[in-house]
């Protein structure tokens, strides 16, 4: 006798690699009790998922508790040990792929992609109630047993790349730091036409001479501690006026966006242009506001003078440079950033002086 108790969700039925599936809505209040962990303890060859990263859990819960009108959670995909029952709504041909489906209480679910979503879930729900009759889709699989459930879980893995920095600052509207690194990219003199919005590396061919990403990063070093965090416009000038003055005193720049010299040329031959450098200004432009000094501008002047140049491997490598190589690790940044306070004539900072003491004596900074 099959189980007396049943699930019944409304579904759509598809079939993949002559296998049928399906696709319904769930409530949120179910999740965390139709898909319940048990494998956390069993070694990885008899899990069909990855273990828990508990440490993903808080952003993510919070991520939906704090936008509650506006948050996207894509699909939990998941297998079903148990045999199911798809009642069509219709018997003609279009309308019998609609119907509900019919799941025992005593089924077994496997989560094949989605348990983070699926913990994150069922953390919000403890922390506001309301989200508890709104829904996520659900992809159900027949279980075909563990083999099944892993090549699943590899398959739908295989091909899932994680979307470029740049991109992310592109299209990220919540991020307030986002916010204003486009605007400086799209605004200031020294970036506007010249930004590789979505790439986080460059070709040696591109017509571009910065990453969106690498402004994004710079531009958070710039502005950390200034103002109101919340203040969009307020350090959205900051930030304009600062690189606007940067743009004066690095003329290479100008030359590339009047399409005197390329881009390339420019990257190959100077590291000004690269991440490194630019966060390394950056963090010298929040020194000089963080200290409310008000020839700032005066103070930058000395850019114009340094020399840039790849080829001043005596200033650059082992700071910005490794083996002829832009690098930019942290210890990279922090040994940059000295290098160009040093020709500036400003004090470096505590953390900034223990890394420089360490590079001198010729361990490149390491504690």
């Amino acid at each position: 006798m099959g189980d007396p108790f049943e699930y019944v969700f409304p579904a759509i039925r598809g079939v993949q690699a002559n296998r049928e599936y399906y696709i319904t809505m769930c409530p949120m209040r179910l999740i965390p009790k139709i898909f319940l962990f048990n494998e956390e303890e069993l070694v990885p060859e008899l899990r069909a998922q990855r273990t828990l990263n508990k440490a993903r859990l808080p952003e993510m819960s919070r991520y939906i508790v704090t936008n509650r009108d506006n948050y996207v959670f894509s699909a939990i995909t998941a297998s079903i040990d148990a045999d199911v029952k798809f009642e069509p709504i219709e018997s003609d041909k279009e309308s019998q792929r609609m119907g509900l489906l019919h799941i025992p209480m005593s089924a077994q679910f496997i989560i094949n992609d989605g348990q983070h979503r699926r913990a994150a879930i069922e953390m919000a729900l403890r922390e506001n109630s309301d989200i508890a009759d709104e829904t996520i889709s659900v992809v159900f699989f027949m279980d075909k047993g563990l083999k099944r459930c892993q090549q699943m879980f590899a398959d739908l893995n295989r091909y899932a790349i994680r979307p470029s920095k740049s991109i992310g600052v592109l299209y990220d509207h919540r991020d307030i730091n986002a916010e204003i690194a486009r605007s400086v990219a799209f605004q200031s003199k020294a970036f506007v036409g010249l930004v590789e919005m979505e790439k986080t590396t460059l070709s040696p061919r591109s017509r571009r001479l910065f990453t969106l990403s690498s402004i994004y990063s710079a531009t958070v070093a710039l502005i950390k501690g200034c103002r109101d965090e919340e203040d969009l416009e307020g350090n959205q000038k900051l930030a304009l006026s600062f690189w606007d003055e940067v743009a004066k005193l690095i003329p290479e720049w100008d030359l590339v966006r009047e399409q005197k010299i390329t881009a390339g040329d420019i990257r190959r031959d100077f590291i000004h242009s690269h991440s490194v450098v630019l966060q390394s200004v950056g963090n010298i432009g929040n020194t000089l506001f963080l200290g409310k000094v008000r020839s700032w501008k005066k103070c930058l002047k000395g850019l114009k003078t340094i020399d840039w140049s790849r080829t001043n491997s005596a200033l650059w490598e082992g700071r910005a440079m490794s083996g002829g190589r832009v690098t930019k690790s942290h210890n990279n940044v922090i040994l940059t950033t000295n290098a160009i306070k040093n020709h500036l004539k400003i004090e470096l900072g505590p953390e900034e002086q223990r890394v420089e003491d360490a590079f001198l004596r010729g361990d490149n900074g390491k504690k």
